[in-house]
């Protein structure tokens, strides 16, 4: 299972990007093999700042394809623990980056992302990055 962080489905919403294709490409391929894993706060990321109302409404059905992945006290206290790690070692991060390593951690997932910041957790979080 893999957890795909907003910054992927970003840019494969984004049709305007040419570059996106590698990223868009294996998207579809985790989409296709039925492993790509949502979470409530990257459903929010992604529909969070869409000024068309049309627009929105119509990520927010094609959304529905993916039921959030139950989010447990275990995954908030491990996003803590996670924060605390880091910080400790000079490492900054999101609530919700912290958290997306502990739901890919405490379920064996991978974590799909492009965002730099988690190259720096992966020094010393247990997490898994799909590249």
């Amino acid at each position: 299972m893999v957890l795909v962080d907003t910054n992927i489905w970003s840019r494969a919403l984004d049709r305007k990007a040419l570059n996106n294709k590698e990223e868009v490409d294996k998207l579809k391929d985790l989409i296709l093999s039925s492993q790509v894993v949502m979470i409530g706060p990257i459903r929010q990321e992604l529909l969070s700042g869409i000024a068309c109302e049309n627009s929105l409404n119509k990520l927010k059905a094609n959304l529905l394809a993916y039921d959030d992945f139950p989010i447990s006290t275990h995954e908030y206290v491990t996003a803590a623990q996670f924060y605390n790690i880091c910080r400790k070692q000079g490492v900054h991060g999101s609530m919700t980056d912290f958290l997306i390593c502990a739901v890919a951690v405490n379920n064996e997932m991978y974590i799909y992302t492009r965002d730099k910041d988690f190259d720096n957790y992966a020094k010393y979080l247990p997490i898994k990055l799909l590249r």
